[in-house]
């Protein structure tokens, strides 16, 4: 009996290939995200801290949902979320910056307040609302 030449044998034998190419490309994408996330952090420390004019001019969440099914059991999952705040700022040159803010200060802003804003490369330091 002759066999194909692509037949289970040769996904049985090209299965370990693949597998490890998923695990590799997996790998290299945490080393790569990794590596961004410092090299911004890096920056940031290098940075001035910077006081300037300047106007809430827009706000706007991200929200991340994740879902886990439990293993063996079809019925049973775990939902979960994360949001993310952003607030884009306009100084007195005209220029926009978005910088990622925690919620308690995008609760207490509003688009149109005006003030002065420090930061830090792009790590939100502190607003203060003129009065």
């Amino acid at each position: 009996m002759e066999q194909a030449p692509f037949g289970f044998d040769f996904m049985f034998g090209a299965m370990p290939f693949f597998m490890m190419a998923v695990f590799i490309l997996v790998f290299v994408i945490i080393i790569i995200t990794a590596f961004k996330a410092l090299t911004r952090w890096n920056h940031n420390n290098h940075s001035p801290v910077l006081t300037v004019t300047a106007k809430v001019v827009a706000k706007r969440t991200d929200v991340h949902n994740m879902t886990q099914q439990q293993a063996g059991n079809n019925a049973m999952a775990s939902s979960s979320s994360h949001t993310s705040y952003y607030t884009t700022f306009e100084v007195e040159s005209g220029d926009r910056m978005e910088l990622p803010i925690s919620s308690t200060e995008y609760g207490m802003l509003a688009e149109g307040d005006t003030g002065r804003l420090t930061f830090q490369g792009t790590r939100f330091l502190n607003f203060e609302r003129n009065r």
